[in-house]
């Protein structure tokens, strides 16, 4: 809500395709095959992971000696691959990624549409993924979807937005006016 709330072009772009895919505020969201044509707000909901990553990061144990940027780390050490420090390098992203664009995972020519598979694992990855991450990116989706129908979120003073990371992220300075569509 509150990346949405300081774009209120992303928003018209997701009013626009729900328009597109013909959803209104009487549309069911149990049909999958409706939900997979809303593409733009699965960017939106990548886009806010990146920005705002739920965790910390992942922790890995070594099984091998190996060299990180010139570090030498031995097997059986562990290492965290810290979200926010990826999301936010500019070497991992074509766009400036201190800012909230969600084209750039838009489509496969989308400017980060190849990026580096691990650059971007919000859920984790491999057999340690979380076993939950198709739900809550199917229940961000219909939240989104549903909230967009209904209402346009609006930037409002003293809303700084950001993050405090901790083990899990935490919102810190938001405030987010809400106009009834």
């Amino acid at each position: 809500m509150h990346y949405l709330s300081k774009k209120p072009n992303v928003q018209q772009k997701i009013k626009k395709e729900l328009q597109q895919n013909g959803i209104t505020k009487e549309t069911p969201l149990d049909n999958f095959d409706l939900l997979d044509k809303c593409e733009y707000i699965d960017c939106v909901i990548k886009e806010t992971l990146r920005l705002a990553p739920i965790g910390l990061g992942s922790f890995r144990t070594l099984t091998q000696d190996t060299i990180i940027d010139g570090v030498k780390i031995r097997k059986g050490e562990t290492v965290l691959s810290a979200f926010s420090l990826m999301y936010s390098d500019p070497r991992n992203w074509k766009l400036d990624p201190t800012q909230f664009i969600p084209e750039r995972f838009h489509g496969i020519d989308a400017p980060n549409a190849n990026h580096h598979p691990f650059v971007f694992a919000p859920f984790g990855s491999g057999h340690r993924a979380c076993i939950g991450q198709d739900l809550a990116q199917l229940e961000l989706k219909v939240i989104t979807i549903r909230l967009m129908k209904f209402v346009t979120f609006v930037d409002t003073p003293g809303d700084n937005g950001g993050h405090v990371q901790r083990m899990a992220a935490v919102p810190k300075e938001l405030a987010v006016s809400i106009k009834f569509d």
